[in-house]
């Protein structure tokens, strides 16, 4: 009797949970554009700082360079600090053109959507 009870709570509670609720959400109002213009203007103004950063430091990394007298270790870490320069910009540049691809996609998926 009380495997019987438990398999019917069960039972009850399962069922209760695979029933359809319906889902009072709002439709969609406003501009899709709005959004991908924020979000564009946004990466572009990171993008630039990003730029900037990594001309500084290919600038430094290129100095160190210039001035290492023949030091190895100065050497190899002024190259460290021009590849890691450059890494960095293939990340902004990578970031920058990913945000422009998903951003096309969007507004052409979804356009003008106001109500």
């Amino acid at each position: 009797m009380k495997i019987f009870k438990a398999f019917l709570i069960n039972s009850l509670v399962l069922t209760s949970l695979m029933v359809p609720q319906v889902a009072y959400a709002q439709t969609v109002s406003g501009d899709v554009n709005q959004i991908v213009t924020f979000l564009r203007s946004i990466v572009g103004v990171l993008a630039t700082l990003g730029g900037i950063v990594s001309v500084i430091f290919f600038a430094w990394g290129g100095f160190g360079y210039m001035t290492s007298s023949g030091n190895p270790e100065s050497l190899e870490k002024s190259k460290q600090t021009i590849k890691y320069a450059a890494v960095g910009l293939v990340i902004v540049l990578g970031a920058y053109v990913f945000v422009g691809i998903v951003s096309q996609l969007t507004t052409a998926a979804f356009g003008n959507v106001s109500n």
